[in-house]
């Protein structure tokens, strides 16, 4: 009997995941490694390969064997594989350690005969995806604090002021007289004639401090001080070319604020205010007198309006938006409440428009349009939010950026903002919001129950689910997943649109947190998936701390947010932001 070929390892044993090098050495981010080599055979027979893993000295070279408890030489044996492919083995825990270089190499056997030599050393050195500190006792972090966001109005109007020179006017009188208003353009270098001192206060606080010609909101604020200036011009009448007989103008700016609840609105229905700040700066004595009434409208099935009122804003005297010559740069404001006395949910659309008129002939008055909310303005009141014991109002058009307190909660944030980078869409960030799971949704169970986030969390990580081994340092293991159950971006929320939905947490990113160093890691975990995550994931399971994962999302939703089902919001993670790649560890960074 003719004696067979012996089996040949291959000449570039790679170690992962992620199966990349710098330089010579592989990164392995998982200190449960897999280490891989192919293997052939000219005899077509299929073989095992045997790892044999050492630490190394100064120069890189082997030092010390690595052993393991497989079997009574303390080595790693694949399984038989066919000839031309790649056998691999994967490290047991608690046998590597992070930031530490070893080297590896392999000899193959076909099940009678032994390779006479080993394949070329490889060296492999384990770094974790992030490293972060223990959690940080105290943080100045706030998780749900809002910046507010500049809006461009789709609708102004058809003669609103944003176009320069709008002019509407009266039907002419008798002796061919007309009033007109004409619009223009807020002017960026235009000052507020606001004083911080005044006895009507700003419904928006913070709007004093921004520049005139830009509009801006948040969940429940409108500052807008892009309304603009006017005209209201009486004609002489006859002779176009003639002067007119007189002219005043006005500086105009609005706010509306929306309240999310009881506490801030102090009524037992959903409520919302408005404002418009009219300053005059200069009145034509020939006028005898000038007059504005501001229309405030509501599209909405269940909305009760009061009457617009006018006060002077520095004495807080009742007015009627009227003014004397005498009284140029004296600001009078007029303002109106709208309660919602609705069930379930309303959005609710905003007109406005003005109406000036003179003294000196009272049968003429010019009419002109403030343009309507569009979609930036409407305000939706609603009585389902959950967190809130009575109906309440927000202008959803706002997206709310919920920040991780990474100080606080360091290992939930290096988790998150790791399958923000690696998930197709990069959800909660950018142009693709993450969108909440709210008590309104009409998806159902197969049993016909409102979906909830634990239904979504039970395709993810099921109780069966085994945690991946931690240690005691880490505290309580739990299983967290990205994006959250609380959102329709879940790898378990079950819509047809969901291009994250997977049949199972085993279709994840696996990842979990443990010590590194002097430090702690995020690693791969080989377990379920020995490639690690890949850069297209849909979802990600982790084995993170129960406190770091309850802790991390437990202000979400805010109750000033007033979230309803499919409301979009962003996710930051301050600590990791500063990295702008996954290919190399990130470092955590304290947020002050």
């Amino acid at each position: 009997m003719t004696a067979g070929s012996r089996p040949e390892s291959g000449k570039t044993p790679k170690a992962g995941p992620e199966f990349k090098k710098t330089g010579d050495v592989w990164t392995a981010t998982s200190p449960e490694t897999v280490l891989r080599n192919t293997v052939t055979d000219a005899d077509g027979d299929k073989s095992t390969e045997t790892f044999e893993v050492w630490t190394t000295d100064a120069d890189g070279k082997a030092k010390d064997l690595v052993k393991f408890p497989t079997n009574d030489d303390g080595v790693l044996v694949s399984s038989y594989v066919s000839s031309g492919s790649t056998a691999e083995v994967t490290v047991p825990p608690g046998k590597l350690k992070p930031g530490v270089t070893y080297t590896f190499h392999t000899s193959a056997f076909d099940g009678g005969l032994y390779e006479t030599k080993w394949s070329p050393w490889a060296k492999f050195r384990i770094s974790p995806y992030a490293t972060f500190p223990a959690p940080q006792t105290s943080s100045n972090i706030d998780p749900v604090a809002q910046k507010a966001q500049e809006i461009f109005r789709s609708d102004p109007g058809a003669l609103a002021i944003r176009k320069a020179g709008g002019t509407n006017c009266s039907k002419a009188d008798a002796q061919g007289r007309q009033v007109c208003l004409k619009f223009h353009p807020a002017s960026e270098k235009q000052k507020s004639l606001l004083s911080p001192r005044a006895e009507v206060p700003d419904l928006v606080s913070w709007c004093s401090d921004k520049p005139s010609g830009h509009d801006y909101i948040n969940r429940a604020d409108a500052c807008l001080n892009n309304v603009g200036s006017a005209e209201l011009i009486f004609t002489s009448g006859g002779d176009k070319d003639k002067p007119p007989f007189g002219m005043a103008t006005f500086n105009f700016q609005q706010r509306l604020k929306a309240y999310p609840n009881k506490t801030s609105g102090g009524s037992d229905f959903a409520e919302f205010d408005q404002q418009l700040f009219v300053t005059p700066t200069s009145i034509d004595p020939q006028l005898l007198g000038v007059r504005l009434t501001w229309n405030a409208g509501t599209v909405c099935d269940h909305c009760t309006s009061t009457q617009v009122a006018w006060k002077d804003y520095k004495t807080g005297e009742a007015e009627r938006g009227y003014w004397l010559d005498s009284e140029v740069g004296q600001t009078q404001v007029a303002s109106t409440t709208t309660k919602w006395t609705g069930t379930g949910k309303e959005t609710i659309g905003l007109t406005w428009d003005m109406v000036g008129a003179v003294d000196v002939d009272l049968d003429l008055a010019a009419r002109a349009n403030f343009g309507t909310s569009g979609n930036e303005l409407k305000v939706r009141c609603d009585n389902l939010s959950t967190g809130s014991a009575t109906p309440g109002c927000v202008l959803p058009y706002y997206t709310p950026t919920y920040t991780m307190d990474t100080n606080k909660y360091p290992a939930a944030g290096a988790y998150y903002w790791f399958m923000q980078q690696r998930m197709i869409g990069k959800p909660g960030t950018g142009d693709a919001p993450m969108h909440y799971l709210g008590p309104d949704t009409t998806k159902t169970t197969p049993s016909g129950k409102p979906w909830t986030s634990k239904d979504s969390r039970n395709i993810v990580c099921p109780t069966a689910w085994k945690k991946h081994p931690t240690d005691a340092s880490m505290g309580e293991p739990s299983c967290d997943e990205f994006a959250m159950a609380s959102t329709h971006e879940s790898g378990g929320y079950p819509d047809a649109g969901n291009k994250y939905l997977v049949s199972s947490g085993d279709k994840c990113a696996q990842l979990y947190a443990n010590p590194s160093g002097s430090s702690f890691g995020l690693f791969a975990d080989t377990r379920e998936d020995t490639n690690g995550p890949s850069n297209t994931e849909k979802c990600g399971r982790a084995t993170i701390s129960e406190p770091q994962n309850e802790g991390a999302f437990h202000k979400f939703p805010a109750p000033a947010w007033r979230m309803l089902d499919n409301d979009a919001f962003y996710l930051s993670n301050p600590g990791f932001e500063h990295c702008t790649t996954t290919s190399s560890t990130c470092t955590w960074k304290k947020i002050s």
